[in-house]
Parts: structure tokens; sequence; C-alpha cells
């Protein structure tokens, strides 16, 4: 940060990555929040010698600044004060003979960081220090086993694996990677490779992809990838709760198939579908929606009490990954950064295709969302998770939805006028409680009406 950007700065008003204090002769103790809090959070400026009255920036100086910077430097740098060594940068600037001191604290790549003791971690929102609650303290020490958990070995062995799926991945890559070397191997060569099985016991990662469902409860509680079809722009805005939710799926092997063939029914896809999760011309925003999936599977902390969660509304889809994000978002998409939380799932979607051997995706989540729709992913989050939005051009998906799935009941009922609601529900691919909401729009439409009895009556088209 030069002198000009330190005066653009302090133009402003509030700056999450930016805080004064006005330290006269010595280090103010709410210094200690605030470095916790841009370690824990994004990085940040504190700056030395400032002072804020009201929405203005004076600036005051600070007396004999040698020795502040290098108390405070000694303090991040010497690991008694802080849990973890702090390598500060210190940048020294004169206003009118006032010298203002800038110390820029890094975001931690291991967290959290706290001072005396783990109650003083902080965290940054908005453009204030908040003390972390326990659950995102938690999450935190987590963090700290990033790009290893999935490497640990469980008590399995290959037999306790889903042979079904072993065998259809297998299958998958002699189809789309049929040049692979890995086609070569028996199953449990190939698992070996992939990691999957280190010492002739599988690895969490190769539990989560290959195993079953009861032996994966074993080692993760409650497992599952939340899938949910909501006909609203939010919970509140929506009739029914959801039109559709996906059941529970053997594994994560499973939970792919099952959520990208539901996702491809919802974007603008020109050309018809090839099986297997493929377009048939891999057109930028099925690439854009695929990696988000693919994101979701490596990237979701499986450990957190929060579930790996995709809703479907009807202006976005929204996919909310457990654990946060393992840099700064806008670092990761200026250096095309990847590390993935879970390498040996990261390892298992690559062999197959699925996944790049370099790169984090983001760029080709961008890229291809921004080729069909006007406005580009939204990213967020918090300590605990992350979250990534695809909007699609509202009123016009909103309209060509509504438009398919009426469209499809008339075609049903007219081929065959005494089909029940639970067989619509089951050829459209959406809940009962769906088609009931779609068939009163008809009838109020005066597209459709019911004659006779719910049960032995029948439909009749009144006009398509």
């Amino acid at each position: 940060m030069d002198k000009g950007e330190l005066i653009k700065k302090l133009e402003d008003i509030e700056w999450e990555d930016f805080e004064v204090k006005e330290a006269k002769s010595e280090i103010p103790k709410n210094s200690w929040e605030t470095v916790s809090a841009f370690s824990n959070t994004a990085g940040g400026w504190i700056i030395f010698g400032v002072k804020k009255a009201g929405r203005k920036y004076d600036i005051s100086g600070v007396r004999n600044p040698e020795k502040l910077a290098e108390d405070f430097t000694t303090v991040l740098r010497n690991g008694n004060k802080f849990n973890k060594r702090i390598n500060v940068v210190c940048k020294k600037y004169v206003f009118d003979k006032k010298t203002v001191l800038a110390f820029y604290i890094p975001f931690a790549e291991k967290k959290p960081v706290f001072y005396n003791n783990p109650k003083n971690t902080f965290i940054r929102t908005g453009s204030g220090d908040q003390r972390a609650t326990q659950e995102e303290i938690d999450a935190m020490f987590r963090e700290q086993a990033f790009s290893s958990k999935d490497k640990e070995l469980t008590a399995f062995t290959f037999e306790s694996l889903d042979q079904k799926t072993v065998e259809d991945y297998r299958a998958y890559m002699k189809k789309f990677n049929p040049d692979h070397r890995y086609n070569k191997l028996t199953a449990k060569e190939l698992l070996k490779k992939l990691h999957v099985l280190i010492d002739d016991k599988v690895t969490v990662g190769g539990m989560l992809f290959f195993g079953r469902e009861d032996g994966i409860n074993k080692i993760i509680t409650d497992f599952r990838i939340d899938y949910l079809e909501i006909p609203g722009v939010s919970y509140s805005d929506a009739p029914t709760r959801y039109t559709y939710r996906l059941s529970e799926e053997e594994n994560l092997f499973r939970f792919y198939f099952s959520i990208i063939e539901r996702l491809l029914k919802k974007i603008d896809i020109p050309f018809q579908l090839k099986g297997m999760g493929f377009a048939s011309a891999d057109q930028p925003q099925v690439v854009a929606i695929r990696e988000a999936l693919i994101n979701l599977l490596m990237h979701s902390e499986y450990f957190s009490t929060l579930k790996p969660r995709i809703r479907v509304f009807t202006n976005r889809i929204e996919f909310m990954n457990p654990g946060a994000l393992p840099k700064d978002f806008k670092i990761i998409m200026e250096e095309d950064f990847s590390q993935p939380r879970n390498p040996v799932l990261a390892r298992i979607f690559r062999a197959i295709g699925l996944a790049e051997n370099a790169g984090s995706g983001f760029d080709k989540m961008f890229s291809g969302w921004k080729s069909q729709y006007s406005k580009a992913p939204v990213v967020g989050g918090d300590v605990d998770y992350y979250k990534i939005e695809f909007y699609f051009d509202s009123l016009k998906t909103t309209q060509k939805t509504t438009q398919k799935t009426t469209q499809k009941i008339l075609e049903l009922v007219k081929d065959k006028p005494g089909i029940t609601r639970k067989e619509l529900a089951e050829i459209i691919g959406i809940t009962e409680d769906g088609i009931k909401f779609s068939i009163n729009n008809l009838k109020k439409r005066g597209l459709l009406k019911r004659i006779g009895p719910d049960k032995g009556g029948k439909w009749e088209v009144v006009r398509e």
C-alpha cells in the first residue's frame, strides 16, 4: 500500500480490510483483537497514528514510531502472545511531520489465530472485529486438518466396498477416458493407484466414493448430500416447501449422477444430452454447473455438522459447501489456486476426467455461466462454509420452466385422460405436491378441467 492508496482508504467510510488506531505512544489493547480478526478472515491493514472521529479520519501521528513499530512486530513474530507467529509487514508514512505506521496482517493458512487463549479468537464482520463463537472456533480447528482427513485409513477392506460402484467407475473410465493407463489394471490395482486402498485398508475418501451407505455412516454420522427443488425465490415465497428432494444414495459416485441429471434439466441446453452427465457439445454453461457440483463433492468438509447442500430456486441454483475456502476468493481467482480439501476424492474424479489436474475450476464456472446468462456466479460464505449461486435470467427461466411442466402435463393427460397425479409425478420427476400446484394453475387459466370424482374420473384438456 503506497501513500496514495492510504489516503484513498482514509477518504472512505468503512473498509473490511482496514482498521485505524490512534496509538499516540503505546500499542492499543484492542489491536490484538484486530490482528486475530484479520488473520482469521482475509487479512488487512492496521494503521497507527490515525484517529477516527465519527465519519472522518484525523491524522494525529505517533510518538517514537521506531520503538512502537519494533514492540508491535516483536509481539507478533515471537510466538509468545499469539498461538502462531505472524509475518507482519510494516510501512511508515509522514504527513506534515506526523508519522503514521501501517502494518499488514496476512490471512492465516492455519486457523484459528488467537492471543493468550482460544476464547480470544476474533473474526472480521463488516468493518469491525467480533469474537468468534465456539462453533466457529471448532470449525477453524477442523480446517487445520485440511487436505489430510480423507487420506486417513479406516478399518474397512476392499470387500467392504460396493462392488457395483467399483465396476461402474471402471466402465465409465473406459468409455470417457479410453486411453488412460489405469484401464489395464485390475480393480484392486486401480484402487491402490487412486489411494482408495493403502496397505489393504480403505481410506476415508475411498469409502465416501465407493463405499456402502451403512459403512459410510459408521465413519460420518448422517452422511448425505441435500438436493432440493423449491418453487420460489426463497422458502417463504414458495407455495410448498419443495417440489422435489433427492432420496438417499449409496455413495458420492451415485450422488453425482443423480444430482447432475436433475441439474441439467434446469439450465438452457440447445442440444440433446448424452448419457452419464455430459451434453452433446459440452456447452460452457453445462461445464459451469458440472464444475460447481464436482467442487462441492471434492471440497466439502464431510465431518462438519453442516451437510453439503444444493438448492434449486426459480431464479438460481445454490451450492453450499461445509468448510471455508482455503484462501480468499480473490486470491484463488487471481492465482488459479488449487488445494482440494479432499485430495483422494480429487484424484478419483480426475482419473475419469470430471476434474481438472490444475486450477480451482472457478474460472470455468464464471466464464461458462456468463456465456449463457447475464449475471456472473456470486460467491460468499463465512468461517465454516462457502456458497456459490448461479442466477438465471429470472423471468425468462421461470416462464420456461413453468411452460415445460405445464406442456408436459397437457400432453400426458391428453394421451391418457385417466392418468393419476402420482403417475404424472413419476413421469415428470417432481413431487405430487408439485403436480397439484401445476394442475391448479392450469385449471385457473382454463386449460384443464376434471370430469368426475378424483377416483374414477378423468382429465379433459380444454385448450392448449
